[in-house]
């Protein structure tokens, strides 16, 4: 379904185009200061259209003085010159240049298919950045709480929030870290806050009705309208300073000590109550409806039950090469035939992308006797890991740096790999993992994070570039096809726990998985650039009305649940969750008027 959205965008975007030039053209043609500076210009395009009348009805319409917009206004023959010759469209960062790719390496008559490579290359990095943070990214978190022991409370709020919001998280940093391309970031997580807090906790209260925990509800919208008053303040100053970007992790420090304290003050209370009973009954009339944790309870053994079917009846030793080889295979056979054709077909898709991740990134399953110890493939690993980090991070610059002129970085770095990997590989063995094995989940955290870095800072400038080719702004991408994008999978996984019996731990991913992304998307984001830009104060340009909208918008959706909800005796009936969806069909309805210049003030 995430991928229907996207592809659906490529027939919708151009309709939105049409209408968008017919909303400009009107406003250029009413606005008496465009007309008065058409006397007094003196720099013209090859098209007759003067370059600051078109740059003039740029900021009236988008809020935004990126002049990168105008290339749409050029004749099909000079938007390669314009693009080479324009700062505003350098590609400040990634592997592609796509505006150039677009412009320069395509022919006009073959523009059409330029967008339509670009939509897929879209639809595969979204695919990337879930499997990614799915399969690799997630589970080396999961072992690393697990290594160091932590409550699941604190796995919670921490790690697993890190891991499920990854996308986002990277994504607002990606778009923070350019000036053109912040409306990214705001709208994306703005976007995103309204679609976790209306569509899909509709959807959920739809599938199944149930009752709320109140006081981690309570706790949750009340951290998150802090965090979303602040971005408001932020949005108004059009300026973060230093103490402000510090101040968004140090909010989500006092969460996490916050849900630490709620969870220790909750045990000691059931504990109080329980302790009179006898033979270790439970009594949850008290606070069955008002836990602060739940979570799926399954059959003890069950996994293992299922995996010893299909163990042999002999001891049967695998040999390396073996092991190596079947380590590589992302397909089980048995799931293989039991699944749908459509399911084969996805599959077949992303089997080069889980190739490339089993090969690169190191799993640790603190579940498995073994810990998913693979000697071969985990030799392998120390070699593939490291360069993966040297030529992802920023782009590949620092990999390909030379040493002194003479002795590039990448090279260093395999040798070093394939030393320490021969030390590894001739003092372990195959069936018994070293006692330093949890060091991988460590290297597989970090190799998946620059993945996803990696990906998500190339769906950033993509969406930039089909910005500037369809006269959208950055806040309407943002808050649809990049919050779409990085937001329906939890849509999905908060529908399917909730139709599993589990709507209140659905619920709780909503609101919990969101103030992460809110406050570390923003605070890591503007803690970036000013530390790579040795600035004093990240400055935000104007998104005009519609990021007003946005910003109310989200405040007006928690201030109705953190009323409604409670007069409901905290029960989300399917009532509730159609004005939620409702709620969303709105808010989109009026932001895309805003978008298309239907709906303004004062006349721009």
């Amino acid at each position: 379904m995430q991928y229907r959205i996207v592809i659906l965008s490529v027939y919708v975007l151009p309709v939105w185009c049409s209408l968008q030039k017919q909303a400009f053209s009107a406003s250029v043609e009413a606005s008496p200061g465009t007309m008065a500076l058409k006397a007094v210009t003196r720099t013209h395009f090859g098209n007759g259209v003067s370059f600051f009348e078109e740059k003039l009805s740029g900021m009236l319409l988008k809020g935004t003085a990126d002049e990168c917009h105008l290339v749409m206004n050029q004749s099909a023959d000079q938007r390669c010159t314009f693009v080479q010759a324009t700062p505003d469209c350098a590609q400040e960062d990634g592997f592609f240049d796509y505006l150039r790719a677009a412009f320069c390496a395509f022919p006009s008559h073959l523009f059409p298919l330029a967008m339509f490579l670009f939509m897929l290359w879209l639809l595969f990095l979204f695919m990337a950045l879930g499997l990614t943070a799915s399969k690799f990214f997630c589970p080396n978190l999961s072992a690393i709480s697990a290594t160091l022991r932590l409550t699941h409370n604190v796995a919670g709020v921490t790690f697993l929030a890190f891991g499920n919001g990854a996308p986002d998280v990277f994504s607002a940093m990606v778009a923070f870290s350019r000036p053109h391309t912040a409306g990214l970031a705001i709208g994306a997580l703005f976007g995103a806050g309204i679609f976790v807090t209306t569509v899909v906790a509709g959807c959920v209260a739809l599938v199944k009705p149930f009752t709320v925990a109140s006081r981690p509800f309570l706790r949750d919208v009340i951290f998150y309208m802090a965090a979303v008053f602040w971005t408001f303040v932020v949005l108004y100053k059009r300026q973060i300073l230093l103490g402000e970007a510090l101040g968004y992790i140090g909010l989500y420090v006092v969460y996490v000590f916050t849900v630490i304290v709620s969870a220790y003050i909750y045990n000691r209370q059931k504990h109080s109550v329980n302790g009179p009973l006898h033979n270790g009954a439970t009594n949850t009339a008290d606070f069955g409806p008002h836990s602060d944790e739940e979570g799926p309870r399954y059959p003890s053994g069950s996994i293992q039950d299922y995996e010893s079917e299909y163990q042999p009846l002999l001891p049967y030793t695998e040999s390396t090469s073996q092991i190596f080889l079947s380590s590589l295979n992302p397909v089980d056979g048995r799931k293989w035939r039991r699944k749908p054709f459509y399911w084969r077909a996805f599959k077949v898709i992303k089997l080069p992308l889980e190739m490339l991740m089993l090969v690169t990134v190191p799993v640790v399953d603190p579940d498995k006797e073994d810990r998913n110890w693979k000697r071969p493939l985990n030799c392998l690993h120390l070699v593939t890991g490291p360069l993966v980090c040297v030529l992802t991070f920023c782009s590949g610059k620092y990999g390909l740096h030379y040493i002194q002129g003479e002795f590039p970085v990448w090279v260093l770095t395999l040798i070093t790999g394939l030393f320490v990997s021969a030390i590894v590989f001739c003092t372990t063995t195959n069936e018994q993992p070293p006692r330093y094995h949890f060091v991988f989940s460590l290297l597989g955290f970090v190799v998946s994070a620059m993945w996803i870095s990696a990906a998500a800072s190339e769906v950033v400038s993509l969406l930039r570039t089909l910005g500037v080719v369809f006269s959208l702004s950055n806040t309407v991408l943002g808050l649809t096809l990049l919050a779409w994008g990085n937001s329906i999978g939890d849509c999905f996984s908060d529908i399917t726990i909730a139709r599993q019996g589990y709507p209140r731990m659905a619920i709780s991913a909503c609101f919990g998985g969101i103030i992460f992304n809110m406050l570390f998307g923003v605070g890591l984001g503007s803690l970036m650039q000013l530390i790579n830009h040795h600035q004093f104060v990240v400055k935000l340009e104007s998104e005009g009305l519609l990021g007003w909208v946005l910003a109310g918008a989200l405040g007006l959706s928690l201030g109705l649940s953190f009323v409604l909800i409670p007069l409901q005796r905290f029960r989300l009936g399917r009532a509730y969750g159609a004005f939620l969806l409702l709620f969303y069909a709105t808010f989109l309805l009026v932001a895309l008027l805003i978008e298309f210049g239907k709906i303004h003030v004062g006349g721009v």
